[in-house]
C-alpha cells in the first residue's frame, strides 16, 4: 500500500484528506505539527510528502529543506500561499509540485498519482544499472561491488572485469572477449593479464571463505556461475 504522510494543522483539510484518499486506497499518516511531521518524516519511509508551509513549530520549507539532504522522496506542497513568488520559494526548497488552496480532490489526486509515476520511473532507471547474482551486487552508479553486504574494494580494471562478469551470468566468456570489453584490445596479447586479474577478482570475492563464482571452463574461458 502506498504511504503518505500528511504534515496539516488544519483539521478540516486533513479530514477531507485523509477521508478521499483512504478512499482510493493510499494509506495516510497525520502530522499536525511541523517538529512532528519532520521526525516522521525521518524515521519512516513513506512514498510521498504533502506539507503546508505556515505550521506550529517547524515551517514547511524547513521541513523540505532537512528531508531533501537524506531522501529523495517526492514532497508536495499543498498552501493558502499561492503566489508565485512562494511557489518559486517552494520548488526551489526542494518541492516537486505545489498546489494552491482551495483545491479540488481530483486535482490534488491527479498531482499524487503523476509525482508517483515520476518516482517509480526513476527507480526503474536507477534499478537498470544493479546488477545482482547470488550475494553479490554491483551497483554501476556508485560504481560499488558487495557480497553479502561487506563491499570489496576493486581497482578500475577489477570493476570493469567484474562488470563484465555480473552483466553476462552463466555465459561462457573467452579470453578474448574479455580483451576486448576490458582493456580495448581487438586481439589476443599473447599474455595472461586476463588470467592474472581473474585470479585477483577471485581473491577478493573469496575472501571470507566465500564460495566460488568465476570458474575457468578449459579451453574456452571464464564463466559466472554457481558452485
Amino acid at each position: 500500500m502506498t504511504k503518505i504522510l500528511l504534515v496539516e494543522d488544519d483539521t478540516e483539510v486533513c479530514s477531507f484528506i485523509n477521508k478521499g484518499l483512504s478512499e482510493e486506497g493510499y494509506e495516510i499518516t497525520i502530522a499536525m505539527d511541523g517538529t512532528l511531521g519532520l521526525q516522521l518524516a525521518e524515521q519512516h519511509d513513506y512514498d510521498l510528502l504533502i506539507l503546508d508551509i505556515m505550521l506550529p513549530g517547524i515551517n514547511g520549507l524547513e521541513i523540505c529543506r532537512a528531508i531533501r539532504k537524506i531522501k529523495q522522496v517526492p514532497i508536495l506542497f499543498l498552501t493558502a500561499l499561492g503566489s508565485t513568488e512562494n511557489i518559486v520559494l517552494g520548488l526551489d526548497s526542494g518541492a516537486d509540485d505545489y498546489l494552491a488552496k482551495p483545491f479540488k480532490f481530483i486535482e490534488l489526486l491527479a498531482r499524487i498519482r503523476t509525482l508517483l509515476r515520476r518516482k517509480s520511473y526513476i527507480q526503474n532507471a536507477a534499478a537498470d544499472d544493479v546488477y545482482t547474482f547470488t550475494n553479490v551486487v554491483l551497483d554501476d552508479t556508485t560504481k560499488t561491488v558487495t557480497r553479502a553486504g561487506v563491499e570489496i574494494t576493486l581497482t578500475s580494471t577489477e570493476y570493469r572485469l567484474m562488470l563484465m562478469f555480473m552483466k553476462n551470468p552463466r555465459r561462457v566468456l573467452s579470453r578474448v572477449d574479455i580483451l576486448e570489453e576490458v582493456w580495448g584490445v581487438h586481439f589476443d596479447m599473447g599474455t595472461n593479464v586476463v588470467d592474472v586479474y581473474v585470479n585477483y577478482l577471485r581473491k577478493k570475492l573469496e575472501n571470507d571463505g566465500q564460495s566460488r563464482l568465476i570458474h575457468t571452463v578449459i579451453g574456452m574461458g571464464y564463466v559466472l556461475k554457481d558452485e
